[in-house]
């Protein structure tokens, strides 16, 4: 059978082990270094952690270990090489040199997966942007040093004075390609500002959920709102944040959306690029957190994310904490994840996802965090203006009604920005003002 599907690059993974780092922790990378690996589309044929004091600062790792990578490359056992560590350019130029292959560092083998998953424009100039920050500083042996000629007629030979390095003609060229993607961004930054403004004029409380790369924040988007978001068992499977309409079991709604997973040792340059996604959480109302809890580094995850919210500014937001994958542990083993997290979470709510397990529970921690603003209401609304109170159970709610004369009193809340739209029918007299 002839087939034209080309092979699947195989990668070696290279981790370095200094002192003071746990070597649980560096397991921990390599594994998911590999997960990266398969999902950019390379075939994992081995890996190897060098116990080092320091950093080699020509080639990361001891030539010892370079000559061996050198070896086992003639012998074809590995097409590239993926480092854990991010690499200075003098490393990966010198390690390709020596070992005669491909040598990939951390946030570029995330740049390739971000690269082939961004779906929208916007997605993709953000991957864009990262890639060309990354690129900049590794010019440097990418292209000859050959000068471009100065003079009258050009060509070979002509007269005129020095011209300028071809690597300096692609550092301009791609310095002004950042700025405009900058300008691009920096659109899409306003035009997202625009979009939660709109939501704020509906008087919209908005959600946003978080959680280490794969802990099942789509699939859970998709079951709570019906999105239908593409859900994969894949690192980054989400990159564009995808907004969808919750209603809550007593029919307020608020505006939910899904955005791109965290993971360790984020780049800096990825965290930059795609500021204009990461406000989604930065201006949410309330997050909602997923966890993992059947990975056997759960804990670990959960204090990336911590740190990433916390650069974010969005660590003191209302927080909802949903452990997802219950199911797939068994009894002894579910209480002693929960037990676990209940030092650092102790309202998480035990959910699965892909199963609907324990939904109406976490749908009732979201009602009951979203309402932390709350405004309690006493109001009669006249007979034939029903739609008052349809409004008030889409934005706040209802607790209880009675018919009396002159129309249908009713008690509940609202959010005290919104609180004011019902002063018309207090019973209480004057209302607070928002923010009093």
């Amino acid at each position: 059978m002839i087939t034209t599907r080309s092979p699947r690059e195989r990668a070696y993974l290279v981790g370095i082990l200094l002192p003071g780092t746990a070597p649980e922790a560096v397991r921990e990378q390599m594994g998911e270094l590999a997960d990266l690996a398969r999902t950019a589309g390379a075939e994992v044929v081995g890996s190897d952690v060098h116990r080092r004091s320091d950093v080699d600062p020509a080639h990361l790792i001891g030539m010892g270990k370079v000559e061996a990578l050198r070896d086992m490359k003639l012998e074809g056992e590995f097409d590239l090489v993926i480092c854990n560590e991010d690499l200075s350019p003098r490393q990966q130029r010198n390690l390709e040199l020596q070992v005669k292959a491909r040598v990939l560092d951390r946030t570029e083998i995330i740049l390739e997966i971000f690269a082939q998953h961004a779906r929208t424009h916007e997605g993709r100039l953000q991957v864009e942007a990262a890639r060309l920050h990354h690129l900049l500083p590794r010019l440097i042996g990418a292209y000859a040093y050959d000068r471009q000629v100065g003079g009258r007629r050009g060509g070979v030979g002509a007269r005129g004075g020095f011209g300028e390095q071809q690597i300096e003609v692609e550092r301009r060229r791609i310095r002004r390609r950042m700025r405009d993607l900058d300008r691009e961004i920096e659109q899409v930054r306003n035009q997202r500002h625009q979009q939660r403004t709109g939501r704020r004029r509906a008087e919209l409380k908005t959600a946003a959920i978080v959680g280490y790369t794969n802990a099942g924040k789509s699939t859970l988007l998709n079951v709570l709102t019906g999105a239908g978001v593409r859900a994969e068992q894949k690192l980054f499977a989400t990159l564009d944040p995808t907004t969808r309409k919750l209603e809550l079991p007593a029919g307020r709604e608020l505006l939910l959306t899904d955005t791109v997973g965290f993971i360790q040792k984020l780049p800096t340059d990825l965290v930059a690029a795609f500021r204009a996604t990461l406000e989604e959480v930065t201006e949410a109302d309330l997050v909602i957190q997923v966890l993992d809890g059947s990975s056997p580094a759960v804990d670990e995850q959960a204090e990336t994310v911590e740190r990433i919210l916390a650069d974010l500014d969005a660590a003191d937001k209302p927080r909802v904490v949903a452990m997802n994958k219950v199911d797939l542990l068994g009894p002894a083993s579910r209480r002693r994840a929960v037990s676990a997290l209940a030092k650092r979470y102790p309202a998480a709510v035990p959910i699965s996802a892909t199963q609907r397990l324990g939904m109406a529970e976490l749908l009732q921690a979201i009602d009951r965090a979203s309402r932390d603003d709350a405004v309690q209401l006493e109001i009669l609304v006249p007979y034939g203006r029903e739609g008052v109170l349809a409004e008030l159970r889409k934005i706040g709610g209802v607790e209880r009604t009675e018919y009396v004369e002159g129309g249908t009193r009713a008690w509940g809340w609202a959010p005290r920005h919104a609180a004011r739209r019902f002063e018309t029918f207090s019973q209480k007299g004057a209302l607070p003002a928002p923010g009093a």
